[in-house]
């Protein structure tokens, strides 16, 4: 199945029933694998990689042998309960990490419909997706809807990814949501839409309020962060913006999970340092987005960026 639109040069084409290609104007953008082959230890749920820039520079990392179940961009969770949804070992307060036989799979159950699910207007391609949270046992956990749309800014020079994401606790039981950080690990508060970079963009730069840093940005709060980093091969470098698009509840802004220094990785992490219980048919839902711009944008060309792409996800229709 492929729709194009001709006005904005994007097509999307589904793969062997395991994946989602987006170009735009011949330049692969991302591939969505709905369908991974990923071992069991590993978590198997869908991810963006690669993901590249309007140009075609590569800006994400797929399995890289520090943590396998990196990859690219995926919708990540590893203290569910007694549940691990992120992959590899899960920690625990009194004894750290351990591998246990405890990693969840996230499964695509369907588009929306093929002919609905992925739409296209001016600029933009729009999926909607349903998915199940199989915990190790085999039984399902929860129910997700999830959309995302992909809006290219030919002006700007950039395009944007808006995800949005609802999932509802069909369990029979209370699920708390947590981190390494809620059970006692500082600063390892990851989870939610995590972004692994490129080996070479160790050493980043990121970008909030008008503020540059590393990894002293760790834990920090604001609307949105951005990491601009260097290529290899090619030299120049690029710029991924991050929002939290999500609805404001009178809380305050996310957490940011990001590091520069050993490897290069960001995630608004709603969970960070707080546990969520979920009640038994309760539903949680979070939307961000993310802007991939060629160049170092530089605070202020970050912030300009952030401020264009809010409320993007906001208007994504869950299925």
């Amino acid at each position: 199945m492929t729709v194009t639109e001709p006005a904005n040069r994007l097509q999307i084409t589904d793969e062997h029933d395991r994946s989602l290609r987006l170009t735009a104007g011949g330049v692969e953008l991302f591939r969505y694998v709905y369908g991974p082959w990923d071992a069991r230890l590993e978590s198997p749920r869908p991810y963006f990689h690669p993901l590249r820039t309007l140009s075609g520079r590569t800006v994400s990392l797929y399995r890289p042998w520090d943590h396998v179940w990196h990859k690219g961009i995926a919708w990540s969770l590893p203290n569910v309960g007694a549940q691990n949804f992120w992959g590899g070992p899960t920690y625990y307060r009194d004894r750290g990490y351990a591998q246990e036989d405890n990693n969840g799979s996230t499964v695509h159950t369907g588009f929306t419909s093929i002919e609905t699910a992925v739409e296209t207007g001016q600029d933009r391609v729009t999926v909607g997706e349903t998915l199940d949270w199989v915990a190790s046992t085999g039984d399902t956990w929860f129910t997700e809807r999830r959309a995302f749309a992909a809006t290219v800014d030919e002006a700007q020079g950039t395009w944007t990814l808006a995800y949005a994401t609802a999932f509802t606790n069909v369990s029979g039981a209370t699920v708390p949501i947590g981190s390494p950080t809620t059970e006692g690990r500082p600063n390892a508060g990851y989870g939610g839409l995590f972004w692994r970079g490129p080996r070479s963009f160790s050493g980043g730069r990121v970008y909030m309020d008008g503020r540059t840093g590393g990894d002293e940005m760790m834990g920090e709060r604001g609307g949105w962060l951005a990491y601009a980093g260097d290529h290899d091969e090619t030299g120049g470098s690029s710029t991924l913006v991050f929002t939290d698009d999500t609805p404001g509840t009178g809380e305050e802004p996310v957490r940011w999970f990001v590091r520069t220094g050993v490897f290069a990785c960001v995630c608004p992490a709603p969970f960070f340092d707080t546990v969520r219980p979920v009640e038994p048919g309760q539903s949680l839902s979070f939307r961000h987005t993310v802007t991939f711009a060629d160049g170092d944008t530089g605070p202020g060309g970050a912030e300009s960026l952030a401020k264009a792409a809010a409320g993007a996800a906001a208007t994504l229709p869950l299925p």
